[in-house]
């Protein structure tokens, strides 16, 4: 029997790509099931969805006596209790350590809206955005990549789209179209990484 693969999510905000991913389990799409939702944040939306859908939700907040790698300590034997295939930052606002990542080693899966070896760390829509307004910059995009080691942003790329800056775009409507690409790309990469699995686990059986 060909098992579903189980993704742990990761989240610090409002959870749009948690959403998309959910629904994408739900509808089939996606051979894999969210096995659970961990934050660092309490009382962010991403909670309520994950909640809304029947998935356990863990909130890791940091101390303020813990230094990164102490808390990645903390974070990484709550993880491991929910035995992934894969962990998914969707949307994760902190920079893990090898405390963490060393435990899912070519596991770690995060999303960056931007394109690959541009625009790295945070607020990369709105550093698109105005570069696009200083008349240079006419498209931006996003980028579904490893996370190998404590890099920002320069894990080995597993898919890359384009996305447009159009002359009459607000930030406001360039964010949407970036976030509905963010939403696309996500989903399919990890469909792409649940057929790797199961082609492994069928090649497993047979032998």
């Amino acid at each position: 029997m060909i098992d579903r693969t189980r993704l742990l999510v990761m989240v610090s905000g409002n959870g749009s790509n948690l959403q998309a991913i959910l629904d994408a389990c739900a509808d089939g799409w996606l051979t894999a099931d969210v096995v659970g939702v961990i934050s660092n944040k309490a009382d962010i939306h991403a909670l309520a969805r994950a909640t809304k859908a029947n998935v356990a939700t863990v909130v890791v907040t940091p101390k303020s006596e813990e230094d990164r790698r102490q808390y990645d300590r903390r974070l990484v034997d709550i993880a491991l209790g929910f035995t992934p295939d894969f962990v998914i930052l969707a949307g994760f606002m902190r920079v893990l350590s090898m405390e963490f990542l060393a435990h899912f080693p070519q596991r770690v899966v995060n999303l960056h809206p931007a394109l690959p070896g541009e625009l790295f760390g945070t607020r990369a829509i709105e550093r698109a955005f105005a570069e696009s307004r200083d008349n240079w910059r006419t498209h931006s995009g996003v980028t579904v990549h490893l996370v190998p080691d404590e890099g920002v942003d320069t894990g080995p790329v597993l898919g890359s789209a384009i996305v447009p800056i159009h002359a009459d775009d607000t930030l406001e409507t360039f964010s949407e179209r970036m976030h509905q690409q963010e939403h696309e790309l996500l989903v399919q990469t990890i469909g792409a990484l649940c057929r790797q699995q199961t082609l492994l686990q069928s090649k497993e059986i047979s032998q």
